[in-house]
């Protein structure tokens, strides 16, 4: 038996998921992730940080965004991973993982940058969706190559991951190299199977929370749209993509049936269901064995679909 991961589990479920029945309110969500992801994790040795600024159309009452560059030892700095964070679009940050992107993106050899996007209620859908279109024009101005840059994302992140590959297909720019999904949030409409099936399994989510955490992003949009649950949407010639999701997590059909639209839309898939370990886990690498395992994979699958190359 893994000590650390049945201790991991127990908390999550007493302390974690049942927080997430009660809350509310979710600015007090986003505070209670800030302080955890500070006080719990760090990140890996040879990390570096650094901030940037990336300008939104000027039509937009926000001109700027925040974005923070994420790398490991000395990457191949033709390459690089946008990396969008998880927090049900209601929370989370660069700074909540910047120990997972910069994780990953030493797996990969590459540098990651996490954008600040906009959350929820405050920004509801489409404010994130854009905010990680801007950041991918932002890439592309700055003369990274569709080919070089890979997409990642973890819960909503990953979600966002996807809908983000649609709406660039919509605007006829150039596929990203490959995508990585933990996780991914893929569906809003609250109708897949394992939501119900998984209630009791799931050592984080609260299933009965769903249609609250996805209204908060919703707001007055249609949860079918593909651009929200990009599981519906209409896929064509999709990159190579890595999917890793928990078998005993409630969005565990958002990661499942993902894949096999992809497939049937002629994309390369490796799809892989972990037992026992709980939403998002790759979240907790340095804490957790299987998530390291995680990034580990996960950053090779990036290294070998961009051709990562890192300097000595």
């Amino acid at each position: 038996m893994d000590l650390r991961l049945t201790l991991l589990n127990l908390w999550l479920r007493l302390a974690v998921k049942a927080q997430l029945r009660r809350v509310q309110d979710p600015l007090k969500m986003r505070a209670q992730l800030a302080r955890s992801a500070a006080r719990h994790f760090s990140p890996p040795d040879g990390a570096n940080f650094h901030r940037e600024t990336i300008r939104r159309d000027e039509d937009r009452a926000a001109a700027t965004m925040d974005a923070l560059w994420a790398s490991c030892g000395r990457p191949d700095r033709r390459k690089v991973l946008l990396y969008l964070h998880g927090g049900a679009y209601i929370a989370g940050s660069p700074d909540t993982h910047r120990h997972l992107g910069a994780a990953l993106a030493g797996a990969a050899g590459v540098r990651a940058l996490l954008p600040a996007y906009r959350l929820a209620p405050e920004h509801p859908f489409p404010a994130a969706l854009e905010d990680a279109v801007t950041t991918y024009r932002h890439l592309l101005d700055a003369g990274y190559e569709a080919p070089s840059i890979a997409l990642a994302g973890d819960s909503a992140g990953g979600g966002l991951a996807f809908s983000l590959q649609l709406r660039l297909a919509e605007l006829d720019l150039p596929k990203p190299g490959c995508v990585v999904g933990f996780s991914p949030w893929t569906d809003m409409t609250g109708t897949l199977p394992s939501l119900a099936q998984n209630a009791r399994r799931d050592a984080m989510l609260p299933a009965r929370r769903f249609q609250v955490a996805a209204g908060f992003y919703l707001g007055e949009a249609d949860p079918m749209n593909p651009l929200i649950s990009p599981l519906r949407g209409a896929w064509s010639d999709p990159p190579p993509t890595l999917l890793m999701a928990s078998r005993h997590e409630i969005l565990l059909d958002d990661t499942r049936h993902l894949a096999e639209a992809l497939r049937r839309a002629g994309g390369d898939v490796q799809i892989q269901l972990w037992r026992r370990l709980p939403h998002a886990w790759p979240f907790f690498t340095g804490r957790l064995a299987q998530a390291d395992q995680a990034v580990a994979i996960a950053g090779a699958f990036i290294a070998r679909h961009l051709g990562a190359e890192p300097e000595g």
